[in-house]
């Protein structure tokens, strides 16, 4: 199977999805105090908040929100966010790249 990758359609606006996987700004707020959790956000994919207990669970977590959103738009027939390679957020603790798996298909229910 040959590597997918996502290519500009030049009669359009959008991205046409041709297998790669779309990556994203994830920003990460450590906590400041006892008991409390870190916080995840895309940033540019907006909707996409989510926290956990530590780091790796954030993680897991903002992935997890972000598969969760992305299946939500394709399934009502919208678009994904074009992930933005200049997205930041000065007051986060750290931001990383994550990338986006989703499955798109028919239910066999």
């Amino acid at each position: 199977m040959s590597a997918p990758h996502l290519r500009r359609d030049a009669g359009r606006e959008g991205i046409e999805y041709d297998g790669r996987m779309l990556r994203y700004h994830v920003a990460f707020y450590l906590p400041r105090a006892a008991g409390e959790m870190v916080v995840a956000e895309a940033i540019d994919f907006p909707g996409a908040v989510s926290q956990g207990f530590d780091l790796p669970d954030a993680r897991l977590m903002i992935a997890s929100a972000m598969e969760d959103l992305a299946q939500l738009l394709l399934e009502q027939g919208e678009p994904l966010p074009r992930p933005d390679s200049g997205a930041s957020a000065e007051d986060a603790d750290l931001i990383e790249i994550v990338p986006l798996s989703v499955q798109v298909g028919a239910s066999l229910a």
